[in-house]
């Protein structure tokens, strides 16, 4: 089938994933259907901007309508959300998708103890409404994100995806451990195929402002201090954007199959008798805190003032991704240096925010 002829919704489309997501389909000439609630998590004019990249004039968008993109006519966004089932429903019997690249929720491992019921709501039953609208349509595959905070306590670095993610220390992460599990279900009775993609400290251009890199440079640009947790003493895989999206990208046509060396006796947690798969998708490089914010000081060219303070609630210490199944499934490994992706980053915000 050519790539016109193709039709893949991205949930989530005017957020920093999904906008970075929509670019590369639309540009590869595929049908693209994007869905946003345009939320006030943050900016929202952050979020127009991302739309009007993508050629959708925000002043034409109207709750559940269809627009037409400016720039791209491959490309159609609507606002709309993912709880409204039978909203959600009616689109995908309208569309027919072929593929749904799921990436709508509610982010943030901090926020997540202080509104936990937008977790529930949106990643529980806003992933719910997906899985529901998948298997009563004809959508090929399913992938969906997830998160590194899977993996909890679990400290067997680097994280492959079949240790344990038994222990998470988040609501966030819980409710992305759920969309794992919900989706096997789905995978089992309905032979949906789905893969979950673990993301690992996803930085670059066009990201949240509630992330740490963005909040470290607005500190750093304004001579404000930066709160560095753990005296600094955290480690992170951290993942560029385009090696997040690449990654993505490839496995949207590698449609899961039944594993046949599956054993109930000893089971995997990455694959199934079930069309199911999980990947990490991160750097497989796990960088200090301290060297991650040399790296912002350097590109912005101004030294960090640095507060200290505990490790905070949520976080753990440490993340790093065993890529081995992604690389050879894909035939590609995310490698971005920490340096050249920090600069990339810098020299949008500085463009962005005219500093």
């Amino acid at each position: 089938m050519r790539k016109n002829k193709i039709k893949i919704l991205v949930t989530g489309s005017a957020g920093f994933i999904g906008f970075h997501m929509v670019s590369k389909l639309i540009k590869n000439d595929f049908l693209v259907f994007g869905i946003d609630n345009l939320n006030d998590y943050y900016d929202v004019n952050l979020k127009k901007s991302r739309l009007n990249e993508c050629g959708i004039d925000y002043s034409c968008v109207n709750n559940d309508i269809p627009i037409k993109s400016f720039k791209y006519p491959n490309y159609t966004f609507q606002k709309s959300d993912i709880t409204n089932y039978e909203l959600i429903y009616n689109l995908f019997q309208k569309e027919n998708f072929d593929y749904v690249i799921h990436l709508a929720a509610q982010p943030g491992v901090r926020y997540s103890m202080i509104n936990p019921r937008a977790y529930t709501c949106s990643n529980i039953d806003g992933f719910l409404s997906i899985l529901e609208a998948c298997k009563n349509s004809s959508v090929k595959h399913l992938l969906y994100a997830s998160t590194s905070s899977v993996y909890g306590l679990n400290s067997n670095l680097p994280y492959d995806e079949n240790v344990s993610t038994d222990h998470p220390i988040s609501l966030y992460a819980a409710t992305k451990k759920a969309n794992e599990v919900m989706a096997h279900s789905y995978s089992h009775l309905y032979g949906l195929p789905t893969t979950g993609m673990r993301f690992f400290t996803v930085y670059g251009p066009w990201s949240r402002p509630d992330m740490a890199m963005f909040l470290f440079a607005e500190a750093i640009t304004n001579d404000k201090p930066i709160q560095v947790f753990n005296e600094g003493k955290m480690i992170r895989d951290f993942t560029y954007i385009d090696d997040i999206i690449e990654s993505i990208y490839r496995l949207t046509f590698i449609i899961p199959k039944f594993d046949s060396n599956w054993d109930s006796l000893n089971p995997k947690q990455d694959s199934s008798l079930a069309p199911y798969c999980i990947y990490n998708i991160g750097n497989n490089n796990s960088v200090e805190l301290l060297n991650y914010i040399q790296a912002l000081e350097v590109s912005i060219g101004k030294k960090a003032i640095k507060n200290f303070i505990d490790i905070q609630p949520g976080d753990v210490l440490a993340t790093y991704a065993d890529t081995t199944k992604l690389v050879n499934a894909v035939n590609f490994k995310p490698n971005t240096a920490i340096e050249v992706g920090v600069h990339f980053f810098v020299d949008w915000y500085k463009k962005f925010y005219n500093k």
